[in-house]
């Protein structure tokens, strides 16, 4: 399989030809669109190597997560920094080692598109994001040369870290054939507690209990109910729950799981926008709904206000917005870059794809 990736990717490259890579297409709405033939990853699937001893896991990018997560909780661990599956993930249905048959259905979310999006779930700013677990990365450039950056230690300071620059990159830069990642063990005892607040009372309240010493894991605030997970040692889980008060909540696993996966009917909604900010930023005002993460600092807006606008008030707010879910934008679905930044972000694409080849326009419409 991997021959023959290589072969595709080199047959393009001298003909200019583009090409859209794809895993599960669990994330194809997002991102501006592409034109192109398609370059499956669904068969190149199958975890290679697993050490629960050293929380490294080691797999192909078309290996779904839905698996990875299956065979983690066998030893107890998991994917700290939550990676959103979309839609309906398959049942797992074989052991680490083994590849995968090629099947058209169901749509599933993949390792490498979790790696080429860069999407991080609701334990983010308490874990870490995506780009921080990543070790290794194997991929195939835009020339059809393998290339292999990292390894499957976690401490590997040689050289520059490039395999957390494919992290978010849309396989702009590369097609990933492999990922080797750190796993961490799964918290002994979970808890999720909810409060009856409105959205400037609860923004407050994020910001008050993240500089407290309590064990976060999640934040989330809809429809005036803020949702906090606590996590970690059984003792530390039951004395923050005593200081804080609040209604347990029944089958969080199941709310978090929702809010990850996009499964609720709130984020049906279009456009959405997804802004990035200061997490003291008080309400913004901009949209008919939202929902608010990660401490304050995830804004997600059902708004129809133009773009700039939603624009600018994330860049007064220290962040960014991206257009996640609607119309395609003349100016493309993220923050356009200073050009200072362009000019990197273009010197990058030269080096790892010369002629453009590989979901061209898919990150930035300038190439």
């Amino acid at each position: 399989m991997l021959d023959s990736l290589i072969e595709r990717i080199r047959a393009a490259h001298e003909n200019h030809a583009p090409l859209v890579i794809e895993g599960g297409g669990s994330k194809r709405f997002y991102g501006n669109a592409g034109a192109g033939e398609v370059l499956s990853t669904r068969s190149l699937a199958g975890v290679v190597d697993y050490q629960p001893r050293e929380l490294v896991l080691t797999a192909r990018a078309g290996t779904p997560l839905a698996d990875i997560d299956a065979l983690l909780a066998g030893e107890n661990q998991m994917l700290a920094f939550e990676p959103p599956h979309f839609g309906s993930p398959p049942q797992p249905s074989r052991t680490w080692g083994e590849r995968a048959a090629v099947t058209p259905e169901p749509i599933h979310a993949t390792l490498g598109g979790a790696l080429a999006t860069g999407l991080s779930g609701p334990r983010r700013p308490y874990a870490g994001a995506a780009r921080d677990f990543v070790l290794g990365v194997r991929i195939i450039d835009g020339t059809g040369q393998p290339l292999r950056f990292g390894g499957q230690v976690i401490k590997n300071v040689a050289g520059y870290d490039v395999s957390r620059l494919m992290v978010g990159a849309l396989g702009t830069l590369g097609l990933v054939t492999e990922v080797s990642l750190k796993v961490l063990p799964r918290p002994a005892e979970e808890l999720a507690l909810q409060f009856e607040l409105d959205e400037a009372a609860a923004i407050v309240k994020m910001n008050e209990w993240a500089g407290q010493p309590l064990p976060l894991s999640a934040t989330s605030w809809h429809a005036g109910v803020l949702t906090v997970r606590l996590s970690g040692a059984a003792p530390a889980v039951r004395a923050a729950h005593a200081k804080l008060g609040g209604e347990v909540l029944g089958d969080a696993a199941a709310f978090w799981q929702r809010l990850r996966d996009h499964v609720t009917p709130f984020f049906d909604r279009r456009p959405l926008w997804r802004l990035a900010v200061k997490p003291s930023t008080p309400p913004l005002g901009l949209g008919e709904a939202q929902w608010i993460e990660w401490g304050g600092a995830l804004r997600w807006l059902a708004s129809e206000h133009p773009a700039a606008t939603l624009r600018a008030a994330a860049s007064a707010a220290g962040g960014h917005a991206t257009s996640f879910r609607g119309d395609a934008l003349h100016d493309g679905v993220f923050t356009p870059l200073t050009p200072a930044m362009l000019a990197v972000h273009r010197a990058l694409k030269l080096r790892f794809d010369p002629r453009g080849i590989l979901n061209r326009g898919r990150l930035y419409p300038e190439f």
